[in-house]
């Protein structure tokens, strides 16, 4: 399943999410058997499974009647979820939609730095960055999202397939005017983005010669 929307990103985030959907890829299973592979009580996982169900990640199998009670059993819409922001689903424009993405830009910013990267920025300029790539993603052409639309969806290609596919439709769609504002778009960002380490280089020579002034 392609999923575009911004609050499967918020979803799929959670790491007890992850793992009931990975076990109702498997099997249909209730809230209780979900709890005891877990490890963790049933109204914790019921909580998430709401969630999962609001956002069609999963959905009611079968029902069974227990005693007095109907016991619901689930499982997940799709084999793998694929998430994507090449629609125009995330727009700059968009308020909570650039806080969310302002967010993840800088949690991999700072991974970047754990990592061993030297790079340096503020709020302002993960602004910028985050405008850049935003832009970068709606400049996508519909026509393109058209047919990977149809990629996502047919049967005839394996999960990794599908990303090749869908990647290719991109240079293969697009007008030869339209590809150019793309690279050029793509280069804008890249520049921007490599500023963060030359911002740090240039820094150092600077406290250097006031060093040696004094």
């Amino acid at each position: 399943m392609l999923v575009r929307e911004p609050e499967a990103f918020e979803l799929l985030a959670d790491e007890t999410r992850r793992k009931i959907l990975h076990l109702l890829r498997a099997k249909d299973m209730t809230v209780s058997q979900l709890a005891a592979d877990l490890g963790v009580t049933s109204q914790a996982v019921y909580h998430h499974v709401r969630k999962l169900l609001n956002g069609k990640m999963i959905k009611v199998a079968k029902e069974e009647r227990v005693g007095h009670m109907i016991e619901s059993y689930y499982r997940a819409t799709a084999e793998d979820f694929w998430l994507t922001t090449l629609t125009g689903k995330i727009k700059t424009g968009n308020v909570r939609d650039k806080t969310m993405a302002t967010e993840q830009m800088t949690a991999v910013l700072k991974a970047y730095q754990k990592l061993g990267l030297d790079i340096n920025y503020d709020d302002s300029s993960i602004s910028r960055l985050v405008d850049l790539w935003l832009g970068l993603q709606e400049a996508n052409d519909h026509k393109c999202s058209r047919w990977q639309d149809r990629i996502w969806n047919t049967d005839d290609l394996s999960l990794l397939e599908k990303v090749l596919a869908a990647e290719l439709s991109n240079f293969l769609l697009m007008g030869d005017e339209e590809f150019a504002r793309n690279e050029k778009d793509r280069r804008e960002l890249r520049t921007f983005l490599r500023s963060f380490t030359q911002k740090r280089e240039k820094a150092i020579p600077a406290k250097l010669a006031r060093a040696q002034r004094k």
